[in-house]
């Protein structure tokens, strides 16, 4: 049976993806910080369940040696946080914990079990990001810095692995009907008014477009297919998009 590591399962993206794979039939290590979610989430699914921190490097290294030498079929870096403010509104402490989920907790998890898949010659790594990574917008400061980091990750992945067996995947979803907007009030009201344009993502339709990623692998996809359209005029007129998510962006 093949294994799937997913982090960040507890909620939101994670936790659909972790539903999916399982009625798959991969059997899945569900790694999260809220022990009392895993456990909700292994009653409904029968998922292996490690209440840990991923970005926490002690708490990794457990993580591997209780797998006695298991190396996963599949990693998903889910693991994401982090509120929107300007700079210097943002604590210290806040700064270090946005970089720590999702990208030290990517970094960890796919420092521990990377020499494994190199070995075995085979595996997929998954990253999920948000559009900030390509381009931030007001009040994002930190959040969008440690969206850029996990995406510079990938891309350094994609060229330490090329020719070894192992693919870096990059996902980035657009607007996600997740309890992010809930558990960060105000949030939602900073949206640049664009996003407005396409589509909102269920969890679920995330973890559908994830298992396509798996069945069809490459380097890099986007969605919705608008917002793909967006980060591709980007690529070719950055200032335009930057100027027009700057002023459709609310002021707080």
């Amino acid at each position: 049976m093949a294994l799937a590591l997913v982090t960040g399962a507890s909620s939101g993206v994670g936790r659909a993806t972790v539903l999916a794979l399982r009625a798959r039939g991969w059997e899945v290590l569900a790694v999260a910080r809220r022990a009392a979610h895993l456990e909700d989430l292994a009653s409904d699914c029968a998922a292996a369940i490690h209440p840990l921190d991923a970005a926490d490097p002690k708490a990794v290294d457990a993580l591997l040696e209780s797998l006695r030498g298991r190396t996963p079929d599949l990693i998903v870096n889910a693991a994401g946080a982090g509120r929107w403010h300007r700079l210097e509104d943002t604590s210290p402490a806040e700064a270090r914990a946005m970089m720590d989920a999702p990208f030290f907790a990517a970094f960890l998890i796919t420092r521990a079990f990377l020499p494994g898949m190199l070995k075995r010659g085979s595996g997929q790594i998954i990253h999920v990001n948000s559009p900030a990574a390509y381009q931030p917008w007001p009040h994002s400061a930190l959040y969008a810095a440690s969206r850029g980091a996990l995406r510079s990750l990938h891309e350094a992945l994609r060229q330490d692995l090329a020719g070894s067996g192992v693919m870096s995947s990059h996902i980035t979803f657009g607007k996600v009907s997740s309890d992010y907007f809930l558990s960060n009030p105000g949030t939602e009201e900073r949206l640049p008014k664009i996003a407005k344009t396409f589509r909102t993502l269920s969890p679920e339709d995330c973890a559908t477009l994830i298992l396509r990623l798996i069945d069809r692998p490459k380097a890099e996809a986007i969605h919705p297919p608008l917002m793909a359209f967006y980060l591709t005029v980007w690529r070719v007129w950055p200032g335009l998009v930057r100027w027009i998510i700057r002023i459709t962006s609310p002021r707080p």
